[in-house]
């Protein structure tokens, strides 16, 4: 197992970079500027009460999630301080419709409707991370939950905006490491310190933003460092499912009224185990553990003024040098690089006939290859470039959105057998405002992926997935034909929303089981056949009390998602259905939440997959707020798994031989200026 390296001073990890910047910023602003006697003057917390309402940075259009067709969740404010993780799938997964995927605690990737991996696209300011976390289980996406400024998730076909890997949807991490317009204050930032008792476990972070006098020149840094030990269960200790975590970014932008340009480089660490592998330590046999890294670089451009018919444009390249090494004890054993850059260009245009609009491109060249034992996907490098359009007009209290996008995408393996894929993409939604507090919505997709690297051309020995895979390079398009349908109820003292959707694949690619045996391990083979996804998610908030002592908020909500093939039988680790319940306290000062999710019985199983049981999962939080003359603090308690359930998710591969974390307590103090 890796050894423990010594655990920093708290302070010095969390506003090493703060305090440098903010010390002569904050001597300069005024004290009514950085004081208050509530949260309302912590600009980070002032979030609008309805999330409805926060602008989707994923959108060409910049719209709120309340104007868009396609159905999205934004997670951010004190509801993401509450959420996050050392993972992005734990800190989205009890969004509705959305789960998480896990290799023990190190890795935790988005499932959204019952599909994840390279069907749901994981954006960092808009692109693509460019990790291999969708190539195996068990490796993680280098995105830190920690310095998300709001967590977007775009359910349902996004490969309008994103091409081919967004057949099942998006999540967007935005950052803010490249400003697109001045600061509000001279200087602002957040830092945050935590332990937790289940793994013995510190997280510190620490975020700051600053400008010049003129304001034209705006300055970003931030920085984590995360170290959790083996977590406890039920059972017991988890073996070798420590995770150690280093990442930072510098950035700089030049802003004005005409647009902006700026530049960031980001260091990416991260140290897990796999509890699958735990090894013997009797027997002097070390885990096995990986040790990722990865370097970008990225520059954005935009003009804010009318050019032409254009009325905006936004332009972004990124590079990522990717590598992880997987280390069986102290020797290695796969190494796997990415190298990629990828560029994308959006121009919205000036109403034309009430239409208004963006087109967009976008391209990336990148470079995958694996060495060693478990290099069972040969040397690949992938080009695609992409073209779209998406347009909405308004006609009273109707609205309607189309878009189409064509993609060309080349794979050009080191074995030799080259393919190139052209998915094409159509997508139609209406939304029907027909009262203040009603909406009814419609989507309509046609959506098309090509098939990834790993199932055309895999042929090895897996262990993650435990099995001999084989990939299939004859594989053709997947294609998605999907229909949803909306409500959503919008009233002063209740919320409400509701969808359920249909969506039909033709050549639903899948691992399936072929009965045969190489090199000790079960041979399982991409393979295709047409399927079916069907669901719903729900979610009503009903604001009960609103006086002297606060307000009270109780929150309902529950999905569920079935896949079949057509020809007969289920698809195997789909998410199971769920329902739960939340009641929040508000108040000046504090506030306080008590929940509970119940996981219901997943018995809709694949033949060879087991089934798994149900289990409750009861959380809580509580978070003190006060202001001195510069700074905002506050000190918070969060509680999970209270009731200390044996809990195993169904979408592992490891759920036979590793249960979620047992009772475990946070606390902490953040700060902000």
């Amino acid at each position: 197992m890796l050894a423990r390296r010594p655990r920093r001073s708290l302070l010095a990890i969390a506003l090493t970079l703060a305090l440098p910047l903010a010390g002569p910023a904050l001597a300069q602003q005024a004290p009514d500027q950085a004081s208050g006697s509530d949260t309302a003057s912590d600009k980070r917390h002032d979030q609008p009460t309805d999330l409805d309402s926060v602008v989707v940075t994923a959108s060409p259009l910049r719209a709120s999630a309340e104007d868009l067709a396609q159905p999205v969740e934004v997670l951010s404010g004190e509801k993401l301080d509450e959420a996050r993780g050392a993972t992005l799938g734990e800190t989205i997964g009890k969004l509705p419709g959305v789960q998480s995927s896990n290799f023990g605690a190190g890795v935790g990737r988005p499932i959204i409707r019952g599909l994840e991996g390279p069907r749901v696209g994981v954006l960092s300011g808009g692109m693509a991370t460019q990790d291999v976390s969708t190539v195996s289980q068990d490796h993680n996406v280098s995105v830190e939950p920690f310095l998300a400024d709001q967590i977007e998730v775009l359910k349902g076909p996004a490969t309008l905006l994103y091409g081919s890997g967004a057949i099942g949807g998006v999540v967007n991490v935005v950052d803010g490491r490249i400003a697109e317009k001045p600061l509000d204050e001279t200087v602002s930032g957040r830092a945050e310190v935590r332990h937790d008792t289940v793994n013995d476990g510190f997280t510190g972070m620490a975020r700051v933003d600053a400008m010049g006098a003129d304001g034209a020149l705006v300055l970003h840094a931030d920085g984590v460092y995360r170290n959790n030990k083996d977590y406890q269960t039920p059972l017991g200790r988890q073996r070798n499912s420590f995770v150690d975590t280093k990442t930072g970014a510098l950035g700089a932008s030049l802003v004005g009224d005409l647009g902006f340009l700026g530049f960031s480089a980001s260091r990416y660490e991260d140290s897990y185990g796999n509890p699958g592998e735990p090894g013997d330590i009797a027997a002097g046999e070390a885990g096995v553990h990986l040790e990722m890294k990865q370097s970008r670089f990225e520059s954005k451009a935009g003009i804010n003024q009318e050019f032409g018919i254009f009325s905006g444009l936004r332009a972004s390249v990124a590079h990522t040098d990717y590598e992880h090494v997987e280390f069986e004890g102290e020797e290695v054993g796969t190494r796997f690089t990415n190298e990629a850059t990828e560029g994308r260009l959006e121009l919205t245009h000036k109403p034309f006939g009430g239409w208004i609009g963006a087109f967009g491109l976008q391209g990336y060249d990148r470079t995958f290859e694996a060495i060693g034992e478990e290099a069972f996907v040969p040397r690949t490098r992938t080009k695609g470039y992409g073209a779209f359009v998406t347009e909405q007009n308004e006609w009273d209290a109707l609205q309607v959105e189309l878009g189409a996008r064509v993609d060309r995408i080349e794979s050009n393996p080191a074995t030799g057998f080259d393919r190139s894929f052209t998915p094409l993409s159509l997508s139609a939604g209406a939304i029907w405002k027909f009262n203040e507090a009603w909406r009814l919505s419609l989507n309509l997709d046609r959506a098309e992926r090509a098939p990834a690297e790993e199932e055309l051309f895999a042929d090895g020995p897996h262990v993650a997935t435990a099995s001999f895979e084989i990939g299939d390079a004859d594989l053709r398009k997947e294609r998605a034909n999907q229909f949803e349908l909306g409500l959503h109820y919008h009233g002063a003292r209740f919320e409400a929303k509701l969808s359920a959707y249909q969506t039909n694949f033709d050549g639903f690619i899948y691992l399936s089981d072929t009965g045969l045996i190489e090199d000790d391990l079960p041979v399982r083979q991409w393979s295709q056949a047409d399927a079916r996804f069907r669901g719903f998610e729900a979610e009503a908030i009903a604001h009960v009390f609103d006086g002297d002592a606060g307000k009270f908020d109780v929150r309902v909500f529950g999905d569920r998602v079935r896949a079949t093939l057509d020809e007969g039988g289920n698809l195997p680790r789909i998410a199971p259905a769920r329902f739960g319940g939340e009641l929040r306290w508000n108040a000046s000062s504090w506030r306080a939440s008590l929940g509970a999710t119940r996981y219901m019985k997943q018995d809709d199983v694949a033949v060879g997959e087991t089934p798994t049981d149900g289990y409750t999962l009861v959380d809580a939080h509580l978070a003190y707020h006060w202001d001195t003359d510069q700074l905002g603090w506050e000190l918070f308690l969060d509680g999970t798994n209270l009731t200390d359930q044996e809990a195993r998710v169904h979408t592992s591969f490891l759920k036979d031989t590793v249960v979620l974390p047992g009772r475990g307590v946070a606390f902490g103090v953040r700060m902000f200026f």
